[in-house]
Parts: C-alpha cells; structure tokens; sequence
C-alpha cells in the first residue's frame, strides 16, 4: 500500500497516452481525420495529459468547466481546479466540425499528430474574463496574457487518445519523467513525504537552501524543471540540467535529492500558477511544494508572498500537497552563510540578495559570479554556455 499522498481527485493517475500496441492503428486512422493545429502551450498541455500529469481529466474543458475554473477555480463537478487547459482554433476551422467528429491534433512546429480529440463541444470565451482571473492583468505584455489573446476564437472541447509523445523522451532520456515512475522511484526509495522544488532556472544559492531546508523536514526533494518552452533569455534545459547536477554532486548528500523535468510550458500566472504546481506534484506523489518569493511570477504584476497567500483561500479537501511556505533567502556578511529574513537579524547592507535574473545579468556581460552568489561549478558550466552563444552570436 502506497504511504505517497493519492493522486488529484482521490482516484487513480490517468494518463491519456494509449498503449503501445493500438498506436499504429489509431495513427493511421488520425492521418484520415480532419487537422487542428495546436500551439506549443496546447502541445505541452497534450503532453501532460498524456502522462497522467493533468489527472483527473480526460481531455479539453468544455464552457462549464473553463467557467467554473476562471472564476471559482472549480470544475463542473466541484473538483479543484486553478488554470484552464483548452484547445482552439479558427472560427473558419471549427465551423468544418461537427460535434461527435473525431479530429486529429497536430503540433504546429513539427507537424507530428499528437493525439484525437472527440469534439464533444464547441464554444467561445471571454478573454477579459479569463485574464481578469487567471493571471490578475489584461496587460498584453504579460506572457500569459499575450497566449490568451492570441488563441483562435473557438474553443474544442472533449476527451482525448494520446497517440505520440514526440520526440521528448528520446531527447531527455531518464529527465523526462512521468507521475508513475515518480511515484514508483520515491517507493523504491522509502520516501512518503517529498518536497517537490520547481525551476526554469539552474539552481544558485538561495535555491539550494530552499531544497537543503525541505530535505531536513522530508524524506527528499524532487528538484522538478520545466522543459516545455521558456521565454527569450532563458538558459536552455540542456544546461541547466548539466548545471543542477554538477550541484547535486558536490553539495548534496547522496540520495536526498532527485532531478528529474516535465513538459509544461510555463504561463506565469503566479498565485494560480503554483496552485496548479502543487497539483502536479500532487499527482507525482509529493506531499510538498516548494513555494519561496515571487514563485512563477513574472515582472511586478505579484506581490513576493501572493503564491503563498493563495493557498490560504483554499476550502478543506481541495489539494493534498501543501506548500512548503519559506521566507527570502540571502547570503549574509555578518552569519557567514545562508539565512532568511526570518533567521538573519542583519540589515540589507550586509545580504547578497541572489535571484535567477540577476545571474543571468552577470552571466551575459561576462563579470565574475561571487562564491556566496552561486556554487563555482555551477558558475563554470553557465560560463561556458554563455561563452559559446556570444561566440555563435559575433558569426
């Protein structure tokens, strides 16, 4: 009997990939069905529901469910749910289906059929309406924002057979984990209460405390990158996963902590978005997230706490996985190491504050990154990226 918290909705994972042997099947009756393309948010999301990651649901919302969600962070059913996962198109491509029609999902970049969808509906939305919830702005400049407004002005809804997840777990190899196997590695290991920690970002000093205090108070952390498509500036998954292991290796003990990634694409909706983080992780089998200043924000359209403060609304028995709330983390002059605004009784002129934006500054006009700012083999191996890019960027 499994000691890990159940998966979301209190049933089992539902992952929407088909089995191995009915693929060549279904793929070659795809490649007879009308197209939908979808856009790298929509093929992310296609790969999250392929590997049980969005469990409970079966498919795209339909107009209840994208309502509810928006506005009380409910499905139909009443089940927790914080962002909405739909899928659409051109009103010209959707007036060509009918309900009860089967269409085939295509990636827009590759062209690969990813899946079919059961159309089961079809809908519009108010995009003001779900921006004003969803990420708190209707600000075009926000990243979030801008996916919405660019979305067809129909949606498709219904569930979905999973025929292909492209070329990501031969790209990623043991990385590209999926809920089950998490689940199943934690298990192995004897851990019942884990710490998941997300990042986009190669790990520097302030996240090695946040992972180093949730490995004191669990049995691990599950150090959770995201691979689906990041914003310009962004250092690629390649390396920062060459940069979280050389980490790993030299200031972790042995068998406290596991690196593994995901293929979400990142919406930036900050208070919601970690929300649906620990949803996630909920389904991997962590009993935590990580949720440290500013956790998937983007400019200053959250406050540092609001990712915290969410999880205070919450009614009783919406989410299992709980946040693992910590304070802003420094390196201080004066205790000669780590600390938090809870623990440092120093002023700001003796804290490095140390962020993944500053680093990335550092990093790209070429100046030295201190000890206290980030770990010296770490620096080394984003060095040499960034190296090699201004290198490709001066030919």
């Amino acid at each position: 009997m499994s000691k890990l918290v159940p998966p979301h909705g209190g049933g089992e994972l539902k992952p929407l990939l088909i089995p191995q042997v009915q693929r060549a099947e279904e793929l070659k009756r795809a490649e007879g069905l009308k197209r939908v393309a979808m856009s790298s948010r929509e093929t992310s999301d296609i790969l999250m529901l392929a590997m049980g990651a969005y469990t409970p649901l079966d498919g795209f919302m339909g107009e209840a469910d994208w309502r509810g969600v928006c506005a009380d962070m409910k499905l139909a059913d009443g089940t927790f749910w914080p962002i909405p996962i739909t899928l659409s198109t051109d009103q010209e491509i959707a007036d060509e289906i009918n309900i009860e029609d089967e269409v085939a999902l295509i990636d827009e970049e590759t062209g690969e059929i990813m899946a079919i969808l059961e159309v089961t509906e079809k809908y519009r939305i108010d995009r003001k309406f779900e921006c004003e919830h969803v990420y708190r702005t209707t600000d075009p400049e926000h990243p979030g924002v801008q996916k919405v407004m660019e979305q067809g002005d129909v949606n498709l809804a219904g569930p979905v057979q999973v025929l292909s997840e492209g070329d990501w777990p031969a790209h990623y190899g043991a990385l590209y984990q999926r809920p089950a196997e998490a689940r199943a590695l934690f298990a192995s290991k004897g851990w019942s209460k884990v710490a998941a920690f997300q990042t986009r970002n190669p790990m520097h000093r302030s996240h090695e405390h946040l992972a180093k205090i949730a490995i004191e108070v669990t049995d691990g952390v599950f150090i959770h990158q995201v691979l689906g498509k990041l914003k310009a500036g962004d250092i690629p998954g390649d390396v920062r996963t060459k940069a979280i292991q050389a980490l790993l290796d030299n200031y972790f003990v042995p068998g406290t902590a596991i690196q593994a990634g995901y293929p979400i694409e990142m919406r930036y909706a900050g208070p919601r978005e970690a929300l649906i983080h620990a949803l996630i992780r909920q389904n991997y089998g962590c009993s935590h997230l990580i949720v440290g200043r500013d956790h998937a924000g983007v400019g200053d359209y959250y406050g540092p706490f609001d990712a915290q403060h969410i999880f205070d609304t919450l009614w009783p028995g919406a989410l299992v996985t709980r946040p693992l709330k910590i304070d802003i983390t420094f390196y201080c002059k004066k205790c000669y190491g780590m600390a938090t605004a809870k623990t440092c009784p120093h002023g700001a002129e003796d804290r490095v504050l140390i962020s993944g934006t500053e680093q990335r500054r550092l990093l790209a006009a070429g100046e030295d990154i201190a000890p206290e700012f980030s770990r010296p083999e770490v620096v080394k191996i984003l060095q040499a990226y960034y190296a090699n890019e201004g290198k490709d960027a001066a030919e």
